[in-house]
């Protein structure tokens, strides 16, 4: 392994779930839209000039399906990790998030501290941050990933990964914006605490619109895509869970 490795993050495009606020959880079947696939080869094109050494992705359809679209950038063959897999939401999945926050008591209480898991069938943050960033640790030590390895995962995943790296607590990993389509950045360099270089950051960002713009008058990409429980929203507003995922 490298003295030096830069992380990359990167969260899956645009699916029609996303659009629709639905949780998608770790159902099958979700696939990019065609917005998702130009947000991502955007991305690809951004990123050509970094010598990404390897590509790991969550095996769920959006993630890998935006894994293979970046793969053709660099020639790279796409590595399935399942604990990259986004949080589980058990008998959640499939629900719209207004539509639980308005019915169901359960829900609300877990946007509001999902450390805490309301049922046996629901993975909590400290759970899902667990394997995540074990699964990261085990792929760093790998001679495989070289010095500049891609992982492409899920919103909360990403977010809950950028906690541990910068020391944030996982109750807070909600604060973090991590739109579709984005690449969160990681410096590690031996002793060195873990530098943050990017959080989040895509090419064309949903909210660098003008003030009232009408979202149908802004680019495709511009529009806002809907974000992960708590990618740049409030607990509570879309949920901290990534439901769109």
């Amino acid at each position: 392994m490298e003295n030096k490795q830069t992380l990359l993050f990167v969260r899956h495009g645009q699916t029609s779930w996303n659009v629709e606020h639905r949780l998608p959880g770790r159902l099958p079947g979700i696939p990019l839209t065609d917005q998702g696939r130009q947000q991502v080869a955007r991305l690809a094109d951004a990123l050509s000039v970094l010598p990404i050494s390897a590509i790991i992705s969550s095996p769920l359809e959006r993630a890998r399906d935006t894994a293979e679209i970046l793969a053709q950038a660099w020639g790279l063959e796409v590595w399935l990790e399942p604990d990259l897999m986004d949080t589980d939401v058990g008998h959640w999945a499939g629900e719209r998030y207004d539509e639980l926050l308005k019915k169901d008591p359960a829900w609300k209480a877990f946007v509001q501290d999902p450390t805490v898991a309301p049922s046996p069938d629901v993975e909590t943050f400290p759970q899902v941050q667990q394997r995540a960033v074990a699964a990261v640790e085990r792929w760093r030590q790998r001679p495989e990933a070289g010095a500049w390895p891609l992982f492409v995962a899920h919103a909360d995943v990403i977010k809950l990964l950028l906690a541990h790296y910068s020391g944030l607590p996982p109750v807070r990993a909600p604060l973090l914006g991590i739109d579709n389509a984005s690449v969160s950045i990681v410096e590690l360099e031996g002793e060195l605490p873990p530098r943050l270089v990017a959080v989040g950051w895509t090419p064309r960002p949903g909210w660098l619109r003008p003030p009232g713009a009408h979202a149908s008058a802004a680019s495709p990409a511009a529009a806002p895509v809907a974000a992960s429980p708590g990618a740049g929203s409030q607990p509570g507003e879309k949920g901290t869970i990534e439901g769109e995922a």
